[in-house]
């Protein structure tokens, strides 16, 4: 039964799948312009579809026997109608002659099968124009520059232009692609691929590289997503291009597509294998673009090599007279090398070897020589070189600090020719604009900093080269103050104190200052005065004051007698102009000789503080009277169940006099008394606070939690059935299974309730059932140290035979009966339950014990009927049992 099933699935898999089986290599859509009928307000087109596909023996199912045309509006891509247009005829272009200087060429891999479809067209007038459509799928898999290929069809697409600037386009027709499709591409080695086309209108053609389309969609079982009908409207997505691949980089940043002849070349990838390419041809008429053609085929990078002769077009050495040489076609198949230097009247100036190196004699421009030789093949080259050493660019640099300009000079001497243009980049990372051309350019930098300062010179010989300094741009000179402002009595002298990275300085004042000139002098004004430090460095200025305030004495207000708690600290906070302080009782400050003092009181106190400025000083005194803090007290943290109560208790020990209140209030039978009820439906901290009515005001809080248990669900799991002297595993399932305790009970009781356990006090223990009993029902307890319980029972069945699947004969997923599920019992196991159609296809599988399947397959609905299982389980002696059979659907 199991390999007529395998066999009917595996014909019915390949007639599905022989549609869309991934063959597209490619394709483009031409239209040309036939006629216009002024009576109907049509014009006819003759469309064109070309199909590209894979060269090698197709199936059926793959060759198209007509294709699905749809046009839309221009501008909305509205959908205005479709046509069928039958296999017109087909064509095998096969490249069969190689270039002799390609070693192991791809015989049989350089060719297409390109299906022509055609038909005439009638398209009434629209300013809009149409967009032409035709979707396909599969492309081939495994392309290389697309991500994921063998998941996306393709789209082919043209648009007939309406109306552009007033002017009708209508009656035109789109260029034509040569058709130059097979050639040879060997990987790492450079190419050229003819991607032109002409245009009956001598229309302005220029060529892009552009993105290619997704389109049908790859189903087995839906034949109208693979052969979309009609096609999807525009705009169409394109195909994911993995890095470093793109729509304009099909190949590569070493591939390029010429913009006026479409010459597509560069040096090709060096993983072989197949590459889409998709162009842009881009018609212009007078200026106008008037209409894009796409072309999209798919070109094999081969596995073979050119034996090439490349150099670079140019050279030049200006570091010495020497030169190594290297041909650059990296072609392993090269048989000899013959290397001519280009020394006028010299023969000698030759070498074989691939990787010469040449000393010449003298300057000047060379034109070198490289011929190379294979087995089957002679190709040759040529370059120039240009040798003109000596040329080593330096500069010199004159500034210091940001506040004045920098002098770059150019020091750059070439023995040959003479300096012609420059490039300086300052290394200022503010600015875009820190470059100059000129040969000896100032530059003015916003800040301090180093910099990297780069030199490019370039000589009339050809020589360039740069050079790059680091630069060091100075702040302007520090000055650094022992204070900025300050106070002084009118009969004191002050001594202001500065230091500088400047070697020259000067205060400007010149009164009540005994030295200008130094850094460090005395002062003595009557009046408030601003003295001014000014600097000098190497042009570079700076400046810096500093206040001297002058009174001729000063007070002191200590502030308010005040009361605190006994034991809190207690900020001085006097008003005055004095710098310096010093407190009496000196045994309760931190620090008794500042202004803003901390001090602890031991009792009810008197402090005084003595303020100066200078020789000027001032008195006053305040007061702290001390007070005790309040007691609170509150007891004992415990835990409870959701749902019960617990009293908790607060004391104010002898503080009678104290108010108090709980917090929070929710949950408490009575915030207000000394020991209310607490009935908490989560576990909370209860705050307990206490305060006077006077002397301190600060309140005192004590805590306590009472935790709260969450009801919580015991798992005794699901009913079941095993065979007599089967071992079950009885598992209790319990959130947080560390902090439980279980009991297991069969009911209703009996002598011996617990004899068929192994151990009735844990969660997981075992049950064995004699013959004598046909079924058993356990009630399993989980309780916590708080006797916060939950219970669940289990049903057991006991069967008197060996272990066995059973299988429903039929099923009713809209009656009583819903699911089919396999019924195990003495199984430990479940391989495997698989539900079959009629034609072996497998429409649900399954290893879970107890789940089963519902008559639908994503998300449809099956037909009644009969349909094919196969069930496999393990037994607990660990015995295989397989069954097949049939299940009948009712609905």
């Amino acid at each position: 039964m199991q390999k007529r099933l395998f066999i009917i699935l595996f014909f019915i898999t390949v007639f599905l799948n022989l549609g869309i089986a991934r063959h597209l290599k490619g394709g483009w859509i031409q239209y040309e312009y036939l006629s216009t009928n002024t009576t109907n307000q049509t014009n006819t087109y003759r469309i064109t579809v070309r199909q590209y596909l894979s060269c090698g023996d197709l199936n059926p199912g793959q060759i198209d026997d007509r294709v699905v045309l749809g046009y839309f509006d221009g501008s909305t891509n509205k959908y205005i109608n479709k046509i069928y247009i039958n296999l017109t005829r087909t064509t095998k272009p096969n490249l069969t002659n190689f270039d002799p200087c390609i070693s192991n060429p791809p015989f049989g891999q350089v060719c297409y099968r390109i299906d022509e479809y055609v038909a005439d067209l009638e398209l009434p007038f629209n300013i809009n124009g149409y967009t032409l459509a035709v979707q396909r799928c599969c492309r081939i898999e495994n392309i290389n520059n697309v991500e994921n290929s063998s998941n996306y069809g393709i789209t082919y697409s043209n648009k007939i232009p309406g109306t552009i600037g007033g002017i009708d386009y209508s009656q035109n027709s789109s260029p034509s692609f040569i058709m130059r499709d097979t050639v040879v591409i060997c990987h790492n080695s450079p190419f050229k691929f003819n991607f032109s086309a002409t245009d009956i209108n001598g229309d302005s053609l220029t060529y892009v590289f552009c993105n290619g389309l997704t389109g049908g969609f790859n189903d087995p079982t839906n034949e109208q997503g693979a052969k979309p009908d009609p096609p999807a409207k525009p705009p169409y997505k394109s195909i994911p291009y993995p890095l470093p691949f793109s729509g304009n980089l099909p190949l590569g940043n070493q591939v390029n597509i010429d913009l006026k002849t479409g010459v597509i070349s560069g040096i090709a990838p060096d993983a072989t294998g197949d590459y889409v390419i998709a162009v842009c041809v881009n018609e212009y008429r007078n200026g106008v673009l008037i209409g894009i053609t796409k072309k999209e085929i798919h070109v094999n990078i081969a596995d073979c090599e050119l034996s090439a002769a490349k150099l670079n077009p140019t050279y030049i050495t200006c570091n010495g007279f020497d030169f190594n040489f290297e041909n650059l076609s990296g072609a392993t198949n090269i048989t000899s090398y013959l290397w001519d230097f280009g020394v006028k009247n010299l023969t000698t100036d030759t070498s074989t070897s691939p990787t010469p190196k040449y000393i010449y004699r003298d300057t000047g421009v060379y034109k070198i020589k490289l011929i190379v030789k294979s087995q089957s093949c002679i190709d040759s080259t040529t370059a120039l070189l240009s040798v003109f050493p000596g040329f080593v660019p330096n500069f010199t640099v004159i500034g210091f600090c940001f506040q004045n300009p920098f002098q770059f000079t150019n020091t750059t001497k070439p023995a040959f020719g003479f300096v012609d243009r420059v490039l300086w980049n300052f290394g200022d990372n503010s600015t875009l604009a820190d470059t100059s051309i000129i040969q000896n350019p100032p530059y003015k930098y916003p800040s301090a900093g180093i910099r990297q300062v780069k030199l490019y010179a370039h000589s009339s010989k050809g020589c360039d080269a740069d050079t790059t300094i680091e630069v060091q741009v100075f702040d302007k000179p520090t000055i650094n103050l022992a204070f900025k402002d300050t106070l002084i009595c009118s009969i004191d002298t002050l001594p202001l104190i500065a230091s500088t990275s400047a070697p020259s300085f000067k205060w400007t004042s010149n009164l009540y200052i005994s030295d200008t000139n130094s850094l460090t002098p005395y002062v003595f004004p009557k009046d408030t005065t601003t003295f001014t430090l000014n600097v000098v460095d190497k042009g570079c200025v700076n400046q810096a004051k500093i206040k001297v305030n002058v009174l001729d004495f000063i007070t002191v207000d200590a502030g308010i007698n005040s009361n605190l708690c006994l034991t809190d600290t207690f900020k001085m906070q006097p008003i005055s102009y004095g710098l310096g302080y010093k407190w009496s009782a000196i045994q309760d400050f931190i620090n008794p000789n500042i202004k803003n003092a901390l001090v602890v009181p031991k009792k009810n106190t008197t402090y005084y503080v003595k303020a100066n400025l200078g020789k000027c000083e001032a008195f006053d005194s305040i007061t702290l009277f001390t007070f005790p803090y309040p007691i609170a007290i509150a007891k004992t943290d415990t835990s409870i169940c959701r749902g019960q109560s617990v009293p908790i208790l607060g004391s104010l020990g002898n503080d009678v006099g104290s108010i108090f209140k709980w917090s929070p209030v929710s949950s408490l039978s009575d915030s207000t008394s000394l020991n209310p009820i607490a009935k908490p439906d989560f576990s909370t901290k209860y705050i307990f606070t206490t305060r006077f009515l006077s002397g301190c005001l600060k309140p005192k809080r004590d805590t306590v939690e009472v935790g709260v248990v969450q009801p919580f669900t015991v798992f005794a799991g699901r009913d079941t059935a095993v065979v007599f002297n089967q071992p079950l595993q009885l598992l209790a399932l319990v959130q947080n299974i560390n902090d439980k305790k279980f009991t297991w009970a069969k009911i209703p009781d009996s002598l011996n309730t617990n004899k068929y356990l192994t151990n009735s006090s844990i969660y997981n223990p075992i049950a064995t059932f004699p013959t004598s009993i046909d079924s058993a029902t356990y009630k399993v307890r989980a309780f916590t140290k708080e006797q916060c319980e939950a219970f669940d029972t289990l049903n057991i069945k006991i069967f008197k035979s060996i272990p066995e699947i059973f299988v429903p004969s039929a099923f009713t997923p809209n009656g009583k009966n819903p699911v089919i599920r396999p019924i195990p019992v003495g199984i430990t196991r479940l391989n495997y339950f698989n539900i079959y159609n009629r034609w072996g296809q497998i429409l649900f599988s399954t290893s879970q014990i107890g789940k089963g399947w519902d008559g639908t397959v994503n998300g449809t609905l099956q037909t009644s009927g009969t349909f094919v299982y196969t069930v496999q389980g393990i037994d607990y002696l660990g015995k295989t049992i397989t069954k097949t059979g049939t299940v009948v659907l009712i609905r």
